[in-house]
């Protein structure tokens, strides 16, 4: 999906680095990752199915592997998205999701600790 066809304003930055950002979308229920050149929508489970996958990628092994470039392929079964990544860029994507999911835990700490607050 481009970015022309969202309305950025309605999107929320949920997390960023220098390599990329995610995006939440209250209004449309979904999330976007905005990193290599891509800008892909995933609903909560495949996001969460995406840092699984980049997250079990072994980079020692991918730069220590001589007989192979150093890229991987990262997609999951019933995604519609492929990332070719360097190790930097996986590493970059790591670092992209797992602030993401901190952000989230922050979130729902805060909202926790106002809720008890209130009641």
């Amino acid at each position: 999906m481009e970015k022309a066809c969202i309305d950025i304003n309605e999107l929320i930055n949920v997390f960023s680095n220098n390599e990329g950002a995610v995006y939440q979308s209250d209004k449309l229920n979904c999330f976007y990752v905005d990193f290599g050149g891509k800008f892909a929508r995933y609903n909560c489970l495949s996001l969460q199915k995406l840092k699984k996958v980049v997250e079990e990628i072994d980079i020692e092994a991918l730069l220590l592997n001589t007989q192979r470039a150093d890229f991987e392929l990262v997609t999951f079964n019933g995604c519609e998205h492929i990332y070719l990544l360097s190790a930097l860029e996986i590493i970059s994507l790591k670092d992209l999701l797992q602030g993401t999911f901190t952000m989230f835990k922050l979130n729902h700490m805060v909202n926790d600790c106002l809720f008890r607050l209130v009641y």
